[in-house]
């Protein structure tokens, strides 16, 4: 079967088994064109939980699907690559989170939504990149907080919001890549360039970067945005390279720089076409939370969607 028949036999399953297609920016292109809806993880979550689909076909990686999983109990969530990992969702431990509130009975846990189902369940908020200012700044002043597990997104917020904040140590393994040296590069390189970088970036510990009049720290949502709504032709994206392509699509006339070579997360694109044809077919790969802990995940992720 060639490239496409496997396309036209996709989307006929869709119709078909009444599935809906998600898919992040960070995929590859060719799954981003299946896409009913393309978005970050904040935009992925809504969709799941308002879909009228059957079956949420997830492509990303697992703790993606999870989180659907965990909004849409009543719908069948398949994912085409469930080994595909996160170094975010690893990072972190429910028993860690445990032992944590423990030693703080006041304190609130704030957890990334890249993480797994296990740990939501121990978290009192969580958060995406596009929300994690509101979340944050919505929480008690007096109040002791967790964040975690990404230590660069959370001292980006610290720095945003003034709040003192304990972060876990983690990191996403692609985005601490991207250096101040990198950015700073580019900087000089493109005079004429909005520099745009996600937050989960090693680059947002330097004082210089971050008052940068050029530099914009956004969710990769909130990178789409810019590029469109901002009157300029050129832009560094300081983000995984997958979002390039959406980037393009809405933007053809303008041009859009990595920031470095190799700024991939090879998790993300273990979903292919052929994967995808599969998963549609039989159906396999099928994503289940157990009930307790789902239950206990589910306040978490509420509270992140109504902020």
């Amino acid at each position: 079967m060639d490239r496409q028949e496997i396309i036209a036999r996709i989307q006929a399953l869709k119709k078909e088994k009444r599935a809906i297609v998600l898919a992040h920016y960070y995929t590859l292109p060719e799954i981003q064109d299946l896409a009913d809806y393309l978005g970050d993880s904040l935009g992925l979550s809504k969709q799941a939980a308002a879909t009228d689909a059957d079956i949420i076909v997830f492509c990303g990686v697992h703790f993606m699907a999870e989180t659907a999983a965990i909004i849409a109990p009543d719908k069948k969530v398949l994912s085409p690559a469930p080994e595909a990992g996160c170094s975010l969702a690893d990072s972190a431990t429910a028993e860690g989170l445990r032992q944590w509130k423990e030693a703080h009975p006041n304190g609130l846990v704030v957890s990334y939504v890249n993480t797994t189902a296990a740990v939501k369940a121990q978290t009192d908020y969580c958060c995406t990149s596009s929300n994690a200012l509101n979340v944050v700044r919505s929480l008690p002043e007096d109040c002791e907080i967790l964040f975690g597990p990404d230590r660069n997104l959370g001292a980006w917020i610290c720095q945003k919001t003034g709040r003192k904040m304990e972060l876990w140590d983690g990191c996403c393994c692609v985005h601490d890549q991207i250096t101040s040296e990198m950015v700073n590069s580019m900087l000089d390189r493109y005079p004429d360039a909005d520099v745009l970088i996600h937050p989960e970036s090693k680059c947002v510990n330097d004082p210089a970067i971050l008052a940068h009049p050029r530099v914009f720290f956004y969710s990769t949502a909130g990178i789409m945005d810019h590029s469109v709504r901002v009157n300029k032709n050129r832009f560094v994206i300081a983000t995984e390279e997958g979002a390039l392509y959406e980037l393009g699509k809405r933007s053809p006339q303008k041009e859009f720089i990595p920031v470095a070579q190799g700024v991939l997360c090879e998790e993300m694109k273990k979903v292919t076409l052929e994967r995808l044809l599969e998963t549609l077919e039989t159906e396999c790969g099928q994503v289940r939370v157990p009930e307790e802990i789902r239950q206990r995940a589910l306040l978490p992720i509420e509270r992140m969607m109504n902020l």
